[in-house]
């Protein structure tokens, strides 16, 4: 027996479209954010040294 109305897949649509609209926004949101971290953090300098860690020691 279905008793779901006639204008209930009209709605359930609607909400899906919803769903998926905050969905993509918020997954926006967190990537401003992740970006933001980014640019915000202190990246040390390289060093100009071609040779460091290019020699390693394998005796134990």
């Amino acid at each position: 027996m279905d008793i779901s109305g006639a204008g209930t897949s009209g709605v359930s649509g609607a909400l899906e479209i919803k769903s998926a609209q905050l969905a993509k926004n918020q997954i926006e949101q967190e990537g401003q954010a992740a970006l933001q971290l980014l640019e915000a953090a202190d990246v040390p300098q390289q060093s100009a040294n071609s040779n460091l860690g290019s020699i390693i020691n394998t005796y134990a």
